[in-house]
């Protein structure tokens, strides 16, 4: 949690799973509960008398049991195993940012946030969004997500100027390359006085990984930049 003169600013950064695939996950579900239900039935028609089961509707029969039991295991075989493959292929969203130079003109300090896929296969951007909250606004809360420019209009209303103040990219459908070498991808770059008039810029990045799962991280790009020592001399 960031504390600002304006009060606290809640965060919530914890990358969660938001949808699943439809058809690589909850088909192989939906096929083991309706073989679970024949199973019961079976089941059930099994250990009731033969004069029993020639009345309806116990003498129908849908599936002898040893076909049955063999398509069961078959179905629970391919839930374990879609559910340890999707953990394997989920990618691992974190970020990186700190005090540099050379994004933004004039060539002065400037803090870069940048976003990294730490999981072993590639996740491609669906979604990409922003939050703004300048210096005195209520808390993030009460503060809308919109698209890049709508969050490009804000902040130079606000008097900031785009290449000078602020540096943020636009992505759509862009692979994150899960190499495992934490190379960043740039999130934004913001200047001192971007820090100073800005409470916080927050973006909601989602991705889809190689079995359709679709997560998602919430990030803080100012997160860090009013530390203690923060932000340093000019150079």
């Amino acid at each position: 949690m960031t504390v600002r003169p304006g009060g606290p600013i809640p965060e919530s950064d914890a990358q969660r799973r938001v949808r699943r695939s439809r058809l690589l996950y909850t088909a192989p579900i939906v096929l083991l509960c309706l073989l679970t239900a024949v199973l019961g039935w079976e089941i059930v028609r099994a250990n009731m008398t033969e004069q029993a089961r020639t009345d309806w509707p116990w003498r129908l029969q849908l599936l002898d049991m040893e076909p049955l039991g063999s398509l069961l295991a078959v179905a629970a075989a391919a839930v374990l195993a879609r559910a340890q493959y999707a953990r394997t292929v989920r990618p691992l969203l974190g970020w990186r940012s700190d005090w540099t130079t050379g994004q933004l003109r004039g060539g002065g300090v400037e803090w870069r946030a940048g976003v990294y896929n730490g999981g072993p296969y590639t996740a491609v951007i669906e979604r990409w969004e922003c939050r703004v909250v300048l210096a005195g606004e209520p808390a993030p809360e009460s503060t809308p997500w919109t698209d890049l420019p709508a969050a490009v209009a804000t902040l130079t209303g606000a008097g900031l100027v785009a290449g000078e103040d602020f540096q943020i990219p636009l992505y759509g459908n862009f692979p994150l390359v899960g190499t495992g070498t934490y190379e960043t991808v740039l999130m934004g770059a913001f200047s001192r006085r971007f820090v100073d008039e800005v409470d916080a810029f927050h973006i909601r990045l989602r991705v889809v990984d190689t079995v359709g799962d679709s997560h998602e991280r919430i990030m803080n790009c100012l997160k860090g930049a009013r530390s203690e020592g923060y932000p340093p001399p000019p150079s």
